[in-house]
């Protein structure tokens, strides 16, 4: 997992899980993690969430809550996310005329889940402290030419 952020932006990524999401590399970082631990439907669920809600095209929403219901949210979807009966009930009843806000429900849940579980374990992982290592090590040699 090749990560070009600066060594400060990586330590900054412990801040928040917003900071990590919002860096590309980090993204992609911590991506690579929860696939390791198979629950990448959390933030491909997150990501589609994040799209839909810029969507401007009223035929577009209808189409995109439809591939996100289907891909996340009905019953044994192939990337079916852990969230509540009420949730995933009320989003069923809803689909058939979606709006920009039918799914922040259940993405509050799943950021919920991913900021107090699968983010701790992530900065606890071998994975990030080796991104962490290598451009510290990294940094050294570039400002320390000499040595």
């Amino acid at each position: 997992m090749p990560v070009k952020s600066a060594p400060r932006e990586t330590m900054a990524w412990m801040e928040s899980l917003d900071t990590l999401l919002a860096n590309k590399d980090g993204l992609a970082a911590f991506r690579t993690f929860l696939k390791s631990e198979f629950s990448e439907e959390n933030i491909e669920f997150w990501l589609a969430c994040e799209d839909f809600k810029k969507t401007k095209s009223a035929v577009k929403i209808v189409s995109k809550a439809q591939q996100i219901y289907s891909d996340f949210i009905q019953a044994d979807a192939p990337k079916e996310i852990n969230i509540d009966f009420n949730t995933r009930d009320q989003i069923t009843q809803n689909i058939s005329e979606p709006s920009l806000q039918c799914f922040d429900d259940a993405q509050r849940l799943i950021y919920s889940l991913m900021a107090k579980d699968c983010f701790p374990r992530f900065l606890k992982s071998e994975a990030y402290k080796e991104l962490v290592n290598k451009q510290q090590n990294g940094n050294q040699k570039r400002w320390l030419p000499f040595l």
